[in-house]
């Protein structure tokens, strides 16, 4: 039942992030081959740092079911381009799903093999984060873990609660649910009222220091 519950997860996560990244590198005007480089780097991304960091066996080397997801995400695409390229809210959509799916993955994978559920937590971040990060440096645009968004702060959220149906004896399945949806009410209460994390800027007066001091 486990097993089962986690690998649909997996492939619906892997394709929400595959068609964000494939979507992105779409309006960058990518080739084909390039917007599947995009969408796979996005899918697998942080569950390859995750397996890495866990000294884990790396997990779409196991199955190519992740190569084969996101060729079919690439096709879909192409052929509904003009519906999902041109409308924004379907890759915050996509993104999210993507987003909440891999926080769950990488803290099941953690709490699996005998780790904390401080560093479940860490997993969980990566496994639903990184995967975004290397798609924004390949589009060249800046991270959007970086920016004022909510993103690991809701995969952090997700995973609190997670820890706290845990604790509470709920099963595999109501973990599960629980932390992606609060990463995914969480990405849509940013949306829906801006919200955004406090941005570290320098003061107007150290921008352009005194040459003559």
């Amino acid at each position: 039942m486990q097993d089962s519950f986690l690998f649909i997860i997996e492939m619906i996560g892997t394709a929400a992030f595959a068609v964000s990244g494939i979507r992105l590198a779409a309006g960058k005007r990518f080739d084909w081959f390039g917007a599947y480089t995009v969408g796979l780097v996005t899918a697998i991304g942080g569950g390859t740092l995750r397996d890495v960091l866990l000294d884990i066996p790396v997990f779409w080397m196991q199955d190519g079911w992740y190569l084969g997801v996101t060729a079919l995400c690439l096709v879909a695409v192409i052929v509904f381009r003009s519906f999902l390229v041109s409308r924004d809210k379907l890759l915050f959509l996509f993104d999210s799903i993507g987003l909440a799916l891999f926080c769950v993955i990488g803290i099941e994978k953690s709490l699996s093999i005998g780790y904390p559920m401080w560093v479940a937590a860490v997993m969980g971040i990566i496994t639903g984060a990184f995967g975004g990060v290397l798609r924004d440096i390949l589009i060249n645009e800046a991270p959007l873990i970086f920016r004022t968004d909510l993103y690991a702060t809701a995969c952090l959220a997700g995973a609190m609660v997670y820890w706290i149906v845990l604790l509470a004896g709920g099963t595999t399945v109501a973990q599960g649910l629980s932390c992606a949806a609060t990463v995914i009410l969480l990405r849509y209460v940013t949306l829906k009222f801006n919200l955004s994390l406090p941005v570290l800027g320098t003061p107007p007066s150290d921008r352009f220091p005194d040459s003559r001091k």
